[in-house]
């Protein structure tokens, strides 16, 4: 999860002089205290190492990261700080993704936070066919906070809600037990080695990450001096459109390329936002409201769009004929290399706009949907402007239950 970010911490010719100024002593001292750690923490021996070694600290990447950053600082501090979290778990983020919403694991993991699925799975975070809220920057961060505050409630200390949202919750409460206390030098001890080795350097690395980060010799050294006001920089907003809204609409309305607002929603896996509900949501640069306001359409009616499993034997050319639409379309729609098809893949087909010829219809009668949390038999007799019979039948089904994730059919009315 955090492979580069030993390295990250080793510091550089100037770090030693910073970390012993008086300024920059009672920062850390700050820091320390809104983690509950103790000031005798900055004579750990492994924390004096990484600060001491500077050989192989990479200092460009360092402040490429904290640029990386710079568009979600402030937003995810004020959320912590009205959530009640330290607003130093901003280098927890840091630490897991390097800021990067496009970060993923071996694990599974994904986004600023690095969420599992199943973690996300417990605060509602979608992952579908069109987005996935672990990259959601707000989202994410919503959840993050509650998952930290549920962590802090659990032990009654943020360095140990810090370690549990890495190790895990059970990992940590055994090695509590075992060690017969919580005490943070105890926990970190190197020869008895109660939490994984990841774990003991973990709450080292986010307290260094966030004494580099606030000292203003660093910076001024190094020449960036406007990271210091990132919290008082332009970031982004969220703005209302319909669900299936193109972004090419909204990038165009504001005078932004479509490249550029695609950063500003790493969670969108489309080109458009997603269409399962009448109303959906983008980010767009702060400066670019008034843009937004007075530019966008939204009287206009989006695209609609419906998933179609592929079947073994099928073809991107057969899809896009039975629907009215091209293969290239279709390629660029569903960001597919290869026009090649394996079966039980996702395809996003655009309906509605652009009907199929009466030839096509009759040749397709039905199409396949992939049932979402929430969804019940009489919703999706609604929206597909079925009968609950036609619904219930086409699937051999003899009661109105459906599962999230389940696959059923749906005939065309």
């Amino acid at each position: 999860m955090t492979r580069i970010l030993l390295t990250l911490f080793l510091l550089f010719q100037s770090l030693h002089a910073f970390l012993n100024t008086e300024t920059n002593y009672s920062k850390q001292l700050s820091v320390l205290k809104e983690f509950d750690l103790p000031a005798s923490f900055l004579k750990d021996s492994l924390f004096i190492s990484m600060k001491e070694d500077v050989e192989t600290y990479k200092t460009k990447h360092f402040l490429k990261t904290l640029e990386n950053g710079d568009r979600f600082a402030p937003i995810l501090q004020k959320m912590m700080k009205e959530a009640g979290v330290p607003v130093e778990f901003l280098y927890l983020a840091m630490t897991e993704s390097s800021f990067n919403p496009y970060s993923s694991s071996p694990a599974k993991a994904a986004g600023l936070w690095q969420f599992i699925p199943g973690t996300a799975k417990v605060f509602k975070l979608t992952n579908n066919s069109f987005v996935d809220e672990r990259r959601d920057p707000i989202k994410s961060t919503q959840a993050a906070v509650d998952y930290l505050n549920r962590l802090h409630a659990m032990f009654g200390k943020w360095y140990l809600a810090a370690l549990a949202y890495n190790c895990g919750e059970g990992a940590l409460g055994k090695a509590i037990a075992k060690a017969g206390t919580d005490d943070i030098t105890v926990l970190l001890d190197e020869t008895k080695k109660y939490l994984p080795k990841e774990s003991r350097m973990y709450i080292r690395k986010i307290l260094m990450m966030s004494f580099i980060s606030n000292s203003t010799d660093f910076m001024l050294e190094n020449e960036s001096e406007h990271l210091l006001n990132r919290a008082n920089n332009a970031t982004f907003l969220k703005v209302e459109v319909k669900g299936g809204t193109m972004l090419s609409d909204v990038s165009q309305s504001i005078g932004i390329s479509h490249e550029e607002l695609r950063t500003y929603n790493p969670h969108l896996k489309r080109a458009f936002v997603s269409p399962l509900s009448e109303r959906s949501y983008v980010y767009i640069p702060q400066d670019k409201q008034i843009a937004f306001s007075q530019n966008f359409d939204d009287a206009k009616e989006p695209q609609k769009y419906t998933v179609y499993v592929s079947k073994k034997g099928d073809s991107l050319q057969k899809i896009a004929k039975s629907y009215g639409s091209n293969p290239n379309a279709l390629m660029e729609l569903n960001n597919l290399k290869t026009a090649a098809l394996k079966p039980k893949m996702e395809i996003i087909v655009p309906i509605g706009h652009n009907k199929p010829s009466l030839e096509n219809t009759k040749e397709e009668k039905s199409f396949t949907y992939v049932v979402k949390a929430g969804d019940t038999v009489e919703r999706l007799a609604g929206r597909f402007a079925i009968s609950i019979d036609s619904l219930l039948k086409a699937n051999h089904k003899k009661t109105h239950l459906v599962k999230a994730g389940e696959r059923i059919v749906v005939p065309k009315p």
